[in-house]
């Protein structure tokens, strides 16, 4: 069995990745595979769980200085206007209804996210363990499901934005901003603004629970894990 496990691994691999594998396999101790695979998936599920609950929460977006969502910066102009001419309460109640939508559409992200975990290959599981990016899993998940988590994302950020007045209160902010005499008119995509921030939000959560994961044991909550990851400290 170890000689098929090995012949699998070894196709298409450096020398130097043969050796990383062959020391990580061992003797007495092997690591199959299937477990690699698995434990790697388990951590990642692990993570999203973490990442997506923490902050699909109220304030999870809108307390948290890492990912908190700002006014767009493409249109902060309009932003130093308003508050030039006294309106900081409307824009302070935008941008706390823009983090609000996000933290409601962040709680349908979890099963994409699982979803792409699914099909991570055992090459791809091995890739992540052994190399030297602590964020090597975090950055496949962004990879693979980037696209896909976009296109569902969009319309749940879009409902949420709607559910918590977001967009009519953005709509108000720029429609009186292009009242003022002598100021270029704007109308930025106020939805695809709030998706990318809010994904971006959700990767630097499930980024710093795979670092949690990689540096300390008392996070690999379960067997596989601790021994999975053993072979990277």
């Amino acid at each position: 069995m170890k000689i098929i496990l090995l012949g699998i691994l070894f196709f298409g691999c450096t020398a130097q990745q043969i050796q990383s594998i062959t020391d990580a396999i061992g003797y007495e101790d092997e690591l199959t595979t299937d477990q690699v695979a698995n434990g790697l998936k388990e951590a990642l599920v692990k993570g999203v769980s973490t990442g997506t609950q923490k902050v699909g929460k109220v304030d999870g977006y809108f307390k948290n200085p890492q990912i908190k969502i700002p006014f767009p910066p493409d249109v902060q102009k309009v932003e130093n206007t308003l508050r030039d001419i006294g309106l900081d309460n409307e824009v302070d109640r935008f941008v706390k209804t823009l983090n609000r939508g996000a933290e409601e559409a962040a709680k349908e992200a979890k099963p994409v996210f699982v979803s792409a975990i699914k099909q991570m290959t055992i090459t791809d599981a091995w890739n992540i363990l052994k190399g030297e990016d602590k964020e090597a899993a975090t950055n496949y998940l962004k990879r693979t499901t980037s696209n896909e988590l976009r296109s569902k994302f969009s319309p749940i950020v879009k409902s949420a934005l709607d559910q918590t007045n977001a967009t009519k209160y953005y709509s108000d902010i720029i429609t009186r901003y292009n009242k003022i005499p002598l100021v270029d008119d704007v109308n930025p995509d106020l939805e695809a603004y709030a998706t990318e921030k809010a994904m971006e939000g959700l990767f630097v959560m499930i980024a710093e629970e795979e670092k949690k994961i990689r540096a300390n044991p008392a996070a690999r909550t379960t067997d596989l894990l601790k021994k999975v990851f053993k072979e990277q400290d």
